[in-house]
């Protein structure tokens, strides 16, 4: 009968550290979640700003090139042309 009650007392030990492994588990689970959570609104956030500053910089070099900088000669020339066409356009349309 005592080793019953040995073998019993052993898996309550047991079980009882299998609870509280459980319970540590559970909390750091939980830690885990929030931090991905933080985590992805950060990604989010930096997504959001990498596609203004994109845009920003895609206007900014239009911009540069119709104000004629050395650099953006050629897409100048292009951008002019482009909407010269355009204008050439528009007038015919008007002649119509």
């Amino acid at each position: 009968m005592s080793e019953i009650a040995e073998i019993i007392d052993t898996l309550e030990a047991r079980l009882e550290r299998l609870l509280s492994k459980l319970k540590s588990l559970e909390k750091a689970s939980e830690v885990l979640k929030q931090e991905l959570k933080q985590a992805t609104a950060v990604i989010q956030q930096q997504s959001t700003e990498i596609a203004s500053l994109k845009s920003q910089h895609e206007t900014l070099r239009i911009a540069n090139s119709l104000l004629g900088s050395d650099e953006n000669k050629r897409d100048t020339k292009l951008k002019i042309n482009s909407l010269i066409r355009e204008i050439d356009y528009c007038i015919a349309q008007l002649s119509d």
